[in-house]
C-alpha cells in the first residue's frame, strides 16, 4: 500500500475515533510505571475541576445574596 494511503487512512482512522478512544489507545502504550502517574494526574485534574465548579457556586450564592440584600432585611423584620 502506497505511503499516501496509508497516511489518508490513518487520518480517517483518527476522525472516527473518539477523544476516550485515543487516549484508552495511548495509555495501552504506556509502562505500568507512567500509568500511576497518569493515575496521579487524572485525579488532581478532577479535584481542581470540581473545586473550580465549587467557586463558582459559591460566588454565585454571593452575588445573589447580595443582590437581594433588601429584601432579605426586609423579611427579617417582619
Amino acid at each position: 500500500m502506497k505511503t499516501w494511503i496509508k497516511a489518508e487512512l490513518f487520518r480517517q482512522i483518527i476522525i472516527v475515533m473518539s477523544t476516550k478512544d485515543l487516549i484508552i489507545q495511548e495509555l495501552d502504550q504506556l509502562p505500568e510505571p507512567l500509568l500511576s502517574k497518569v493515575l496521579e494526574s487524572i485525579r488532581q485534574l478532577k479535584s481542581s475541576e470540581l473545586g473550580e465548579a465549587e467557586d463558582r457556586v459559591w460566588q454565585a450564592y454571593l452575588a445573589s445574596e447580595q443582590e437581594n440584600e433588601e429584601v432579605y432585611r426586609r423579611l427579617a423584620s417582619s
